[in-house]
């Protein structure tokens, strides 16, 4: 898709550039910082998402003939200000967290660095991904954690929009799932897909049997047989003996999963059916994925929770102005003084302490001089430093895009969560599993 997103934005990003050039500081070189003052749901931790994404989003940030012909008729900025929006392109550098990365209130997981114009216009589109793709790898990692070994898969396309859909099957993809539903994102991310069968299919069918035969004759015995369409005992001895001992899985989608579960392990087993896994896909979080641990189950299917954050929504993310230059180029910090909302103001950077056997123990963020540069080899004794370029000079670091990007994220996610301390998979509300101290 080339199509232009520079209207995935509010309309005040434009006219706060229109007022700031008549002012004269539009062309002001800025910093602004992505954080969250908090974790939303209380959770110990939260996972970046969605940083790939906005790489290729703003590579397509422009104002071509149709936006600009809008914005004249409409009289939302002065003529003055759709010339200069004619020839935007973002050309200062960002620097952040790589995708998968932990973080925690105040971690600056993406900082800004341009004119007041060019950054600004940046805000919501930005927000709108990250706390979106974040909410959701959040979830997604906890989901993961709950079950253990056992492989999960994204199948919530049909409860979000579907732009969101092919969001959130690439957030909980980072995350650990191991498989997504959703075609568009297998396409555009690389991401596994799986899918067999509703129920839909079976009451097609004259019979439960005549469904399950049609399935076994177009995908072999190795596929899943749903089994919960009518009576669940009668559908899976009928599903063995039509497909025979090889038969792949069972998927159970209704009724109270730790009796049913055991009950249809037991009766796979007599039937000889051994190797016959059980997946079970009902209306699943976090919390039932943790309750069925010492069940029989083979794999989970989730979705409504996972798209929509398992009851958090959004990470709260914000974007805020930490620095500019003066009249005189002299760098000036600023920060918000609101009530629950004040910030740091500064240009800052990130390190991850830890413990001599490498756990984790608090996020350092270091307020910098201004006139510093960010480096990916910068290190502290003892800490890791979390920062990586991931635009510079307006040109996009290929190894964070398209399916490669999303591979490394998936890494750098698995990577970051080993080194929380074990507190940090506690399911319960509580406070984040590190401090966030500034240095």
């Amino acid at each position: 898709m080339n199509a232009s997103t520079a209207f995935f934005t509010d309309r005040y990003e434009l006219t706060m550039v229109d007022a700031a050039l008549t002012a004269g500081t539009a062309h002001r070189r800025c910093v602004f910082e992505v954080f969250s003052r908090r974790l939303s749901g209380a959770r110990r931790y939260g996972v970046l998402a969605g940083t790939g994404r906005l790489l290729d989003l703003i590579d397509r940030f422009r104002f071509e003939e149709a936006e600009l012909s809008w914005l004249r008729d409409n009289e939302v900025v002065s003529t003055r200000t759709i010339d200069w929006l004619a020839d935007y392109r973002f050309s200062g550098n960002i620097f952040g967290y790589p995708e998968g990365e932990v973080f925690f209130p105040g971690s600056p997981v993406l900082t800004i660095e341009g004119t007041f114009a060019e950054s600004v216009l940046l805000e919501t589109l930005a927000l709108s991904v990250l706390n979106y793709d974040s909410a959701v790898a959040t979830a997604a990692s906890r989901m993961v954690t709950a079950a253990g070994t056992r492989p999960i898969a994204e199948m919530g396309s049909r409860r979000t929009g579907e732009y969101n859909a092919v969001a959130a099957a690439r957030a909980a993809y980072i995350a650990g799932f191991a498989a997504t539903s959703n075609l568009e994102a297998g396409r555009s991310w690389g991401i596994p897909t799986m899918g067999t069968a509703a129920h839909a299919f079976t009451l097609l069918h004259d019979s439960e049997e005549q469904a399950f035969q049609a399935q076994i004759n177009t995908l072999g015995p190795g596929t899943t047989l749903l089994v919960d369409t009518y009576d669940i005992p009668a559908a899976v001895a009928l599903a063995v003996k039509i497909a025979g001992p090889e038969l792949g899985a069972v998927r159970i989608d209704s009724g109270d999963l730790p009796v049913v579960v055991a009950e249809v392990r037991a009766q796979l087993d007599s039937l000889g059916a051994h190797n016959t896994r059980i997946t079970v896909t009902n209306d699943l979080d976090e919390y039932s994925v943790a309750t069925l641990g010492a069940s029989p189950v083979d794999s989970y299917g989730v979705g409504t929770s996972v798209v929509v954050g398992s009851g958090s929504p959004t990470t709260g993310m914000v974007y805020k102005i930490v620095a500019h230059e003066d009249n005189n180029g002299e760098w000036v910090s600023v920060a918000k003084k609101s009530q629950d909302k004040a910030s740091v103001g500064g240009r800052k950077r990130a390190y991850r302490e830890l413990s001599e056997r490498g756990v984790a123990q608090a996020e350092n963020i270091y307020v910098a001089d201004e006139t510093d540069e960010h480096s990916e080899s910068d290190s502290h004794k003892g800490e890791r430093a979390l920062m990586v370029p991931l635009i510079t000079d307006g040109v996009a670091d290929s190894r964070y895009r398209g399916a490669e990007g999303v591979q490394l994220a998936r890494q750098r996610h698995a990577a970051s969560v080993a080194e929380l301390p074990l507190q940090a998979m506690r399911l319960t509300r509580g406070d984040p599993v590190i401090p966030t101290q500034y240095r």
